[in-house]
C-alpha cells in the first residue's frame, strides 16, 4: 500500500542525490546565481520529466523496443531539459558569463533527475520494501543522476565556449554539444539495458571519468574573459 510515509521516502530518495550534486556544482561557481532562479530552474527540470513521459510512451507504442527508441528517448530528454533551462534562465540577464549556461543546464538536469529518481523508486518501495528501494536509489545516484548531469553539462560547456562568439558560431557549438549529449545518453542507456556484469561496471567507471572531465572543462570556462575590442 502506498501511503504518505512511502511518498516521503520516495521523494527523499529521489531528491537527496540531486540536491547533493546541485550543492556540489553551485559551490564551484565564483559568482553565484540568484537562489530563486536556481530553484525555478530546478523545478522546471522536474516539470520537464512530466512532459517527457507521454512523449516517450507514444514513441514506445509506435516503435517498440530497440536502439532507435533508446536514441529518440535520449534526444527527447536532452531537448526538453534544454527547453526548460532556456525558457526559465538562459534568456535572462542573469545569464551573463560563460560559466552560467553550465550552471543552469546542470540545475535543470538535476531537477529532471530528481523527479525521475522518485518515480523509479516508487515501484521497488511498494514491491520490495525499503531495502529494494535503497538499492535502486544507489544505482540512480551513481548512474542516471550523473548521466543527466554530464549530458546537460556538455551542452552547457559548448554554450560556455561560444558565449562571446557570434550567433552563427553559437548555433554551431550548441548543436555540436547537443549531438554529443544525445550520443552519450544513448550509449549509456544501451549498455545499461543490454550489458551485464563487467560491462555495466565499465559504464559506471566511464561516467565518473566524464564527471572529472566535466569538472576540468568547468574550470577552463571559468577563466574565459570577455574580449576587448
Amino acid at each position: 500500500m502506498f501511503d504518505s510515509a512511502n511518498l516521503f521516502l520516495a521523494l527523499g530518495a529521489g531528491l537527496l542525490p540531486a540536491v547533493f550534486w546541485l550543492w556540489f556544482w553551485l559551490k564551484e561557481d565564483r559568482h553565484p546565481e540568484p537562489k530563486w532562479l536556481i530553484a525555478l530552474t530546478f523545478i522546471a527540470g522536474m516539470i520537464a520529466t512530466i512532459a517527457v513521459i507521454p512523449v516517450e510512451k507514444i514513441l514506445l507504442t509506435i516503435l517498440g523496443q530497440g536502439l532507435v527508441l533508446i536514441f529518440l528517448w535520449a534526444l527527447v530528454e536532452e531537448v526538453f531539459k534544454f527547453w526548460v533551462a532556456d525558457f526559465v534562465a538562459l534568456r535572462r540577464k542573469e545569464d551573463d558569463e560563460p560559466i552560467d549556461p553550465i550552471i543552469y543546464m546542470i540545475t535543470a538536469a538535476l531537477g529532471f533527475a530528481a523527479l525521475e529518481n522518485t518515480l523509479f523508486v516508487i515501484n521497488p518501495l511498494l514491491n520490495e520494501g525499503f531495502v529494494g528501494a535503497l538499492l535502486t536509489t544507489n544505482m540512480r545516484f551513481i548512474g542516471a543522476t550523473l548521466l543527466h548531469t554530464i549530458s546537460s553539462g556538455i551542452i552547457g560547456v559548448f554554450m560556455g565556449f561560444s558565449f562571446y562568439k557570434n550567433k552563427e558560431l553559437k548555433h554551431s557549438y550548441f548543436y555540436t554539444g547537443l549531438t554529443l549529449a544525445v550520443v552519450l545518453h544513448t550509449l549509456f542507456n544501451f549498455f545499461i539495458i543490454k550489458g551485464k556484469g563487467e560491462n555495466i561496471i565499465a559504464v559506471f567507471a566511464s561516467v565518473w571519468i566524464l564527471i572529472i572531465l566535466l569538472l576540468v572543462l568547468f574550470e577552463i570556462i571559468k577563466r574565459i574573459k570577455k574580449p576587448k575590442f
